[in-house]
């Protein structure tokens, strides 16, 4: 098993700035990193590459897809700017040896028709993510499909239906994942939860229900991790956790009231929690 933290508790964006961070995470027992991928320039991230690997920590990336690039919109154009949104995310994952990047890259993240997915949504948003898979592939980077809540977006909410997104599409790069915070919202079992998706399944983001110290608040941890070794998962337990640091974040999360006492606490307390579930 490989122990992660996701960068945005700190930042929204990569640079030398975040090297202190990136010692403190090594120092405190971390295995890897998960890249924000926002800011589309490969050199910064070939930058934040080297340092990783002078630290011996793996890293994977989270990306997002907006209005503007969307791989569900009516417009073919909408769609392959969003092709090409996705492409050059994964040409920042490969200047930075990144290997995963995950997200809601499905479809635009917060928008929304006032219906359900549709049958041309479905086929649109496969075709997109077959195309970006083969660059992916290309580029030794596996893209990983993120089902989120009702409230962040209405293309994939459970872990059923992104199983089956992944598996009719078919690409061996285009995977997907499981977030502890989107299941507590959305599924009814935790346990059919991961096995629905089980097949695909090569990333995890530990999560907490209020978004902060995974244990200190209400997600069942009990059946998640259990039913994570009963589907014999071993990739990532990646913390993905959200403050008050980034203002446009915090605002794009709901976060609106302090949840931990630091940064420091969140990410070493996490990084306990974890192992002491996962190993003992």
């Amino acid at each position: 098993m490989k122990y992660g933290m996701n960068l945005l508790l700190w930042t929204s964006d990569v640079s030398e700035d975040l090297f202190p961070v990136l010692d403190n995470l090594k120092a405190w027992g971390y295995d890897g990193v998960e890249l924000p991928v926002f800011d589309l320039e490969p050199a910064k991230y070939a930058t934040v590459g080297g340092r990783l690997d002078e630290l011996g920590l793996g890293r994977t990336a989270v990306t997002v897809c907006t209005p503007e690039e969307n791989p569900v919109s009516p417009d073919a154009a909408v769609r392959a700017a969003g092709l090409a949104r996705l492409q050059k995310a994964v040409d920042c994952c490969a200047a930075g040896g990144v290997t995963h990047l995950c997200g809601p890259i499905h479809s635009a993240l917060g928008e929304f028709t006032g219906t359900g997915r549709t049958e041309d949504e479905w086929k649109w948003a496969q075709e997109t993510l077959s195309k970006a898979a083969d660059h992916a592939q290309a580029n030794g980077v596996t893209l990983v499909v993120e089902y989120l809540n009702r409230f962040e977006c209405y293309f994939l909410n459970c872990a059923e239906d992104a199983g089956r997104f992944c598996r009719e599409v078919g690409h061996s790069h285009l995977k997907t994942m499981y977030d502890s915070f989107h299941a507590n919202i959305e599924e009814k079992s935790i346990t059919e939860a991961v096995k629905a998706c089980s097949d695909q399944l090569v990333h995890v983001h530990i999560s907490e229900n209020d978004r902060s110290t995974p244990g200190e608040g209400g997600v069942n941890w009990d059946e998640t991790f259990a039913a994570l070794k009963e589907v014999e998962y071993d990739g990532w337990l990646m913390i993905e956790a959200f403050g008050l640091a980034l203002p446009d974040l915090a605002a794009a999360t709901r976060i609106w009231r302090r949840m931990f006492p630091t940064e420091e606490h969140l990410a070493k307390e996490g990084l306990a929690f974890m192992k002491a579930r996962w190993e003992g």
